[in-house]
């Protein structure tokens, strides 16, 4: 698929920090200290059109455009995976007109192989899918993929990191909800961090080149958690649409 407008988005950083694991005292395990690489990715932050004036949607769009933010975070609901009813690509579609954001589409419906090729005619670049959702994830990341976007998969709280022990090879990013989908300003679920952390190591060890998103209940303090635990996607609602000075609120998100 080719879009018209232009992206100036850079994924990969060449910074490195060297970091040893530090074991306890008179460990009898044998092991001997492992030195691990650190990379330092660029974090990327998504505001999500959830928390958006829905009566002045493209003003929205553009505010927080012009404030910074790098991707577009556009939750698509069908009333059935989840509890809640949002949006179509002909939305996408109008607001593709007015800004040149990355857009960033979470499609939390049943069937998701129905929606593909009309979000990725409407102009979507990142198609994320939910695990839970599909019977043929793999098909589904090609046929994201063969559509000309990139392709992500979601995983609800609930479930594990290994379900994509299969599928990360093929992955662009690695979406992990913090709250339970379906609502906007839902808190934080705080043992989710662990999980960023396992699936960082996940990522780094096998050199993948996957970005790792979280969403829910990100906002200035939960945002350097998730940070330190690995994500460099952050999605983010009413932290950004709810604050005074949006501008501010993405500077204060990235850290």
């Amino acid at each position: 698929m080719s879009n018209e407008h232009e992206h100036h988005h850079d994924h990969e950083c060449g910074c490195r920090h060297d970091h040893a694991h530090e074991h306890d005292e008179g460990c009898s395990c044998g092991c001997e200290e492992e030195e691990h690489i650190h990379v330092e990715r660029p974090i990327i932050i998504a505001p999500s059109i959830l928390s958006a004036d829905f009566a002045n949607l493209g003003a929205d769009v553009r505010r927080v455009e012009e404030a910074g933010a790098d991707y577009l975070h556009i939750d698509v609901m069908d009333g059935t995976f989840v509890p809640n009813l949002t949006i179509g690509s002909c939305v996408v579609e109008s607001l593709r007109k007015v800004s040149n954001l990355v857009f960033d589409v979470h499609l939390m419906v049943e069937h998701p192989e129905t929606y593909i090729d009309s979000f990725a005619r409407a102009g979507a670049d990142n198609i994320t899918f939910h695990v839970e959702a599909t019977r043929h994830p793999h098909r589904l990341i090609q046929q994201i993929k063969a559509a000309g976007c990139r392709a992500g998969v979601a995983l609800n709280p609930g479930t594990s990191i290994y379900t994509l022990e299969e599928l990360i090879d093929d992955l662009n990013m690695v979406l992990l909800m913090t709250v339970n989908p379906g609502f906007g300003g839902q808190k934080f679920i705080e043992n989710m961090v662990g999980k960023i952390h396992a699936l960082y190591h996940t990522v780094m060890e096998n050199e993948l080149n996957v970005d790792i998103a979280v969403d829910g209940g990100i906002n200035a303090e939960t945002s350097e958690s998730v940070r330190s635990a690995g994500a460099n996607v952050l999605v983010a609602g009413s932290a950004v649409y709810g604050a005074p000075d949006l501008a501010a609120a993405i500077r204060a998100l990235r850290g």
